[in-house]
């Protein structure tokens, strides 16, 4: 299994692979933390529960991406991470990853390079989030290669119902910025 740097230099006593089906449980919002991830295969939503009990979906990991990064430094996870469909991943324990930081100032810095550019992706996100228009915003998800999955995952991965979506899809066909390419599948002109 070929994990991305710098996470690919863990011995076996650090790290554990994880299996999950669909619709299994990685942990809960609230559930004590053990560790980060990286997801090796499959796909992963982290959401949480709002007080007035609203799913809020979080992100939606793919494959390559390490998540639960604040479970370093926090005592409980502060979402829910689902598979929504078949995935492999593995878990760094808490105490593995702190110990490198201290130990290895190179392994901390690729780490710290490794969240800054993923911090990035989530400061466009919310500006995709930001955008009013839905066409304008379904237009900039698919430019940052958000819709990658299925129009629902996308839907929900920039904050618009999945019928807003196939209308703001067609009408970007319609324009000529978009070329639908198989079921669910676009890419730019």
């Amino acid at each position: 299994m070929q994990l991305p740097p710098p996470f690919d230099k863990f011995d076996g006593h650090s790290k554990r692979e994880r299996l999950l089906a669909t619709g299994d449980a990685l942990f809960r919002q609230g559930d004590p933390t053990r560790g980060l991830f990286v997801l090796v295969s499959g796909r992963l939503e982290l959401r949480r529960v709002t007080e007035f009990g609203n799913p809020v979906m979080i992100h939606n990991v793919r494959a390559g991406e390490t998540f639960a990064e604040a479970s370093l430094f926090s005592s409980s996870y502060h979402c829910d991470a689902i598979a929504l469909e078949d995935s492999r991943l593995v878990e760094f324990k808490q105490q593995s990853i702190l110990a490198r930081f201290q130990e290895q100032p190179d392994f901390a810095l690729a780490v710290a390079r490794r969240f800054a550019v993923q911090i990035q992706g989530y400061r466009r996100k919310v500006e995709i989030l930001a955008i009013r228009n839905a066409v304008e915003r379904v237009h900039a998800g698919v430019c940052e290669g958000l819709l990658q999955s299925d129009i629902k995952s996308f839907a929900a991965e920039i904050g618009l119902t999945h019928e807003a979506v196939y209308r703001a899809l067609a009408k970007l066909v319609r324009r000529g910025r978009l070329c639908k390419t198989g079921r669910g599948r676009y890419q730019l002109n």
